[in-house]
C-alpha cells in the first residue's frame, strides 16, 4: 500500500528530498500563497510547529501559483516573505503545481486519498466556490486542490488521515494535531 514516504519532493534549493524522511512523524502537509487571503494561517500553523515539533509534529509547506497567481514570487522570495513577515521555521519545498497535467504526484495522491467534499457553509465558502470554479475548470477531473491552504494530516504510518480546506477553522485544524500527537 502506497504512503506518502514512497514520494520524492524538491526543498527550496532545487535538491530531492524523499518523504521518507519523516518517517514515524505526524505530518500537515500545506499548499502556501503569499498573496491569499488565507495567507494568514501562517501564523496558527507556525504556532502549532513550535508546540508540537518537539512531540513528533511536522509541516511541509509547498507553495503553488496556480490560483489567481497568489505566489508569483521565486522559492528564495517566497521563503524570504514567510520568514520575515510569519517568522515560520517549518520546512518549505519549491513551488509545485496541485492541479493538472503538472501536478506534483504527492499532491495527486493526497487528494485521491481525501478527495474535496466542499468548502463547507456560510458567504466566505460561497464567495470562494465562485472563484475556485472559475480557476479551476482550466484543470478539469485533475482539479485535485481547490485553493491555496488546503491541509492533509498524515499519520505516524504515512497515511493520509484528514483534509482541510481553507475555510476550515485553524482551531479545528488544531485540535486534530493534538489528538493524533
Amino acid at each position: 500500500m502506497k504512503t506518502v514516504y514512497d514520494f520524492v519532493v524538491k526543498n527550496r534549493q532545487g535538491e530531492e528530498v524523499s518523504l521518507s524522511e519523516y518517517k514515524g512523524k505526524l505530518l500537515l502537509i500545506v499548499n502556501t500563497a503569499t498573496g491569499c487571503g488565507f495567507t494568514p494561517h501562517y501564523d496558527p500553523l507556525e504556532a502549532m510547529y513550535k508546540e508540537f515539533r518537539d512531540k513528533g509534529f511536522e509541516i511541509l509547506d509547498f507553495p503553488c501559483n496556480q490560483f489567481a497567481d497568489q505566489a508569483p514570487g521565486d522559492d528564495g522570495e517566497i521563503h524570504e516573505f514567510c520568514t520575515m513577515k510569519f517568522g515560520t521555521e517549518f520546512p518549505r519545498f519549491s513551488k509545485i503545481d496541485v492541479n493538472g497535467d503538472t501536478a506534483d504526484p504527492l499532491f495527486a495522491y493526497l487528494a485521491t486519498e481525501k478527495p474535496f467534499e466542499g468548502f463547507g457553509k456560510g458567504i466566505k465558502s460561497a464567495a470562494l466556490k465562485k472563484f475556485s470554479d472559475m480557476n479551476n475548470k482550466k484543470f478539469g477531473e485533475k482539479a485535485y486542490i481547490r485553493w491555496n491552504f488546503t491541509k492533509f494530516l498524515i499519520d505516524r504510518e504515512g497515511k493520509v488521515i484528514a483534509r482541510f480546506e481553507p475555510t476550515v477553522d485553524m482551531k479545528e485544524v488544531r485540535q486534530a494535531v493534538e489528538k493524533n500527537l
